[in-house]
């Protein structure tokens, strides 16, 4: 059962004492945050070795479509599986596969044989192995700490997240003006060690709620029902289409930014990457002293103006200094909408649909800001950088409107108590009115 204003925790450090009280917790994001720290490394990497390669806004926009792109063709197949099978194996398998494709990176470009053709081959690889592992990931913190440590969980691991995006990337800058690019994908390849351990010593989980046995195509489906039946799952997701698409692919851009808008380069380029981590960091630390669950609705409805406001206000200056703290109310808007709807889903989802609906939730939040990248890189190469993603920020400050208007009814539908999901026999009952 979701938890009710009622019950909900009242707030402040107390709400870091109660998740960090879970071993289990303890133990995953131990290992899971010198994993992130590795991520951010490589992301980094990643896009200033594409613009070096290629000097193309387009070529961006594709490079961060591959690391996306498995997502929308996988999650419905992972989500399945995430309800099916044991999800520690499988981002265990998919861990594996990530430090071997990092691995091999950092040797191609210490050996100077990479092209931007294998570099994409390697971060659509990488996009297949996040595919599979996300639901899972998604749908295991509920399973390391109790109901009332949820919405604090998903905080601090949020505010974790984002120490990473800006503990990595201020690395990433050294290494790659200091060492070189392919120093950067060897620390990721360290970096996964660390979560394979932790993972190894996780103890106790609970068994994975009894489903019915079906194949995974009417199994997404049924999942994809579920959802827009709900009358707050559903409408937040559809927000989250829209503004990722809108705005939150302006990070996989940076390295133009930095280059062609700032000229400030690889330092540039990880200034404002670490200033989008320092900002989520503090949106974080605001979510986890916050109460739980009542008037979430609201904080994730203001919090998605605020990002489109301050993304349109750093496409309007190319002083670079006037334009970080632009980049750092986004960044604190992004972890609140991001954290605060992912609370709210996993509260309000029947269990049993839990792998499944954090997979559609998984696919937008990631192929989302991948498809604004590639959209607004593709008419960069006309417009330039600044006016597409303005452009964007407008629309999702319209698609804001549209959700704010039906806030009551999408607040009451997440804050409340979940319902069961009907399986096909009660829905088969209900659509003859029985």
């Amino acid at each position: 059962m979701a938890l009710t204003q009622r019950q909900a925790p009242a707030g402040g450090f107390g709400n870091i004492a109660r998740a960090f009280a879970h071993r289990n917790y303890r133990v995953y994001i131990g290992g899971n945050g010198v994993s992130l720290i590795g991520l951010w490394l490589q992301r980094v990497a990643v896009g200033w070795l594409a613009w070096t390669l290629t000097y193309s806004g387009t070529w961006l926009g594709l490079v961060a479509l591959a690391d996306f792109l498995p997502v929308l063709i996988l999650s419905p197949f992972a989500g399945v599986l995430a309800d099916r099978r044991d999800r520690v194996w499988i981002i265990r398998m998919t861990q594996l596969c990530g430090c071997a494709q990092a691995s091999l990176l950092a040797l191609l470009v210490a050996t100077d044989t990479i092209t931007i053709e294998l570099l994409f081959a390697l971060v659509l690889l990488l996009g297949i192995a996040s595919g599979i592992a996300q639901p899972a990931r998604l749908a295991l913190i509920p399973s390391l700490v109790d109901r009332e440590s949820l919405a604090s969980a998903l905080a601090i691991n949020s505010i974790i997240f984002n120490a990473a995006r800006f503990i990595g990337p201020a690395i990433a800058g050294v290494l790659i003006a200091g060492v070189g690019t392919a120093a950067a994908f060897a620390g990721n390849a360290l970096s996964y060690l660390a979560f394979q351990v932790s993972l190894a010593l996780l103890r106790g989980l609970p068994p994975l709620p009894p489903n019915e046995r079906q194949n995974a195509v009417r199994a997404s489906i049924e999942a994809y029902a579920y959802v827009s039946r709900h009358k707050g799952i559903g409408p937040m997701l559809l927000l989250f289409v829209a503004t990722t698409i809108g705005t939150r692919g302006f990070i996989e851009l940076f390295p133009g930014f930095a280059d062609q808008v700032f000229a400030r380069g690889p330092e540039g380029l990880a200034i404002l990457t670490s200033t989008v981590g320092l900002g989520a960091i503090g949106g974080g630390i605001w979510m986890v002293l916050r109460p739980a669950i009542a008037g979430l609705a609201g904080v994730v409805l203001g919090a998605t103006l605020a990002m489109s406001l301050a993304i349109l206000a750093f496409t309007a200056t190319d002083l670079f200094y006037l334009a970080l703290p632009s980049v750092l109310v986004a960044g604190a808007a992004m972890t609140i909408t991001g954290t605060g709807a992912q609370t709210l889903i996993q509260a309000a989802v029947d269990p049993r649909m839990r792998g499944r609906v954090m997979a559609l939730y998984g696919m937008i939040f990631r192929a989302g800001p991948a498809l604004g990248a590639v959209l607004i890189g593709t008419a960069s190469e006309h417009l330039g950088l600044r006016l597409p993603l303005a452009i964007g920020a407008v629309a999702s400050c319209g698609f804001w409107l549209v959700a704010r208007l039906r806030h009551k009814a999408i607040a009451a539908a997440l804050e409340e108590p979940p319902r069961p999901a009907a399986g096909p026999a009660e829905a088969a009952s209900s659509e003859r009115g029985g």
